[in-house]
């Protein structure tokens, strides 16, 4: 799958392992490629989550082609997955960095080796605090970002960097917000006092940019929701300049960072716009993308290709990878069949999509089949899913159905390995989660 290989030991994986056979001995997650598995075999325990490889891949080529096509940076966000295995293959397609969201999954990454760290979010706590100054004083090769929005944190760090030498400055960006929703500096005037406090600390600390997150804003209306990404954006801009003229930056280049998975476009385009005088860099943050999904993301991706138009690295976007896998338990009424899949199992902030179905029937058994439209989830229990379905619908107990899942990061982590398929659902490995 790639070239860079975690330099700790990943899990292994047994019969404990959700989604693994009970007669499971302790393997690789690289050694289950060689047992000759078929998910539609039933060589998996149900429900399983699979990842596409074909999509995979191609999501890979996508966003590499995007990326360099808009000249940008990529951190992507490393709490979607937080897998070694698809972090390393994200450092392989030339990401700048990981981004995290805590520090416990800084922890992770650096278990497995990840050099490069941009924690979007604020540095709180005497034990946050100290595993980072620490590990920035032992670990010359340790580059590591975060963000602040008020003096007083500022002040915080200052005071845990003057106790505990790291012999180099914290790396802080300003992070700016939205009124009403969550951190950030609300407005220009109370950034720049972030901004000329972190400046003040010098050499403990060190400016080196403005961060957002333009994800957390809302429109029914597209059009209008992208004309209050690119205002948002537009103000990070401005306080961006104001810190180059007061020369506020320390040393290196000036990072210029937002984009979630939806807008990355805009943040390229928007943040690229900034007049400074200190070399910059706008970092681009898509967690979603290697997995990407059929609702949510794939809902933002079409947005995203009728505002960029041609200006695309291919006609199709970014494939849905990551699938999930149950049997059905029960047919209780004509309109109505249970699944053997929850709350425990998928995400349910928007209902998975069912997608396909297949009746094993041993060797030769034709492949899944494409399940119609009017076979809709309508709730989620923690371990049943009920489908409403037509009357004349084929399922009976023991098929299977495959869902197509909404948001990547609240199904990646309810799983502690998840198995590569390729195209004809064969088992060639699995990758590890750590949440």
């Amino acid at each position: 799958m790639t070239d860079f290989a975690p330099t700790q030991p990943v899990a292994m994986l047994d019969a404990l392992t959700k989604g693994m056979p009970g007669s499971l001995a302790p393997l690789s997650p690289a050694e289950i490629g060689s047992l000759g598995w078929n998910l539609l075999r039933e060589d998996l325990n149900l429900p399983a989550a699979v990842l596409r490889q074909s999509a995979l891949e191609h999501n890979s080529r996508w966003m590499q082609a995007f990326i360099a096509l808009h000249n940008g940076r990529f951190s992507p966000h490393g709490k979607t997955t937080m897998s070694p295995e698809l972090f390393a293959r994200q450092l392989n397609d030339g990401a700048w960095a990981i981004t995290l969201a805590n520090v416990h999954q800084v922890q992770v990454a650096r278990h497995f080796g990840i050099r490069r760290i941009f924690l979007a979010n604020q540095l709180v706590g005497r034990q946050a605090i100290e595993y980072i100054l620490g590990t920035l004083r032992d670990d010359p090769d340790f580059d590591f970002y975060c963000v602040a929005d008020s003096v007083e944190h500022v002040r915080m760090l200052a005071d845990a960097a003057s106790r505990i030498d790291a012999g180099r400055p914290l790396q802080v960006l300003v992070e700016i917000g939205i009124p009403g929703a969550r951190s950030g500096c609300r407005d220009t005037e109370s950034a720049l006092a972030v901004a000329r406090a972190i400046h003040e600390h010098s050499p403990l600390l060190s400016l080196r940019g403005v961060e957002g997150f333009e994800g957390i804003l809302s429109h029914s209306d597209p059009g209008e929701l992208a004309q209050r990404v690119k205002a948002f954006l537009s103000s990070m801009r401005e306080v961006a300049e104001q810190c180059d003229a007061e020369d506020l930056y320390g040393d290196g280049t000036v990072l210029l960072s937002a984009g979630g998975s939806a807008f990355y476009d805009i943040v390229l385009e928007e943040l690229g716009r900034a007049r400074l005088a200190r070399d910059n860099a706008v970092l681009t943050r898509s967690g979603c993308y290697l997995a990407h999904d059929v609702k949510k993301y794939d809902a933002a991706h079409h947005h995203l290709a009728a505002r960029i138009g041609q200006r695309t690295p291919g006609q199709e976007g970014p494939r849905a990878a990551l699938e999930v896998w149950a049997y059905v338990h029960s047919r209780p009424e004509p309109g109505r069949v249970i699944i053997g899949m929850g709350k425990r199992d998928i995400s349910y902030d928007d209902l998975p999509v069912a997608q396909q179905w297949h009746r094993p029937a041993g060797p030769g058994s034709p492949g899944p089949a494409k399940l119609s439209g009017d076979h809709q989830v309508v709730r989620l229990d923690d371990q049943h899913a009920y489908l409403n379905v037509p009357e004349d619908s084929p399922l009976k107990v023991g098929d299977m159905v495959q869902f197509g899942i909404s948001h990547p990061c609240l199904t990646f982590d309810k799983w502690r390995a998840i198995c590569l398929v390729d195209d004809e659902y064969n088992v060639t490995g699995a990758v590890t989660t750590y949440f």
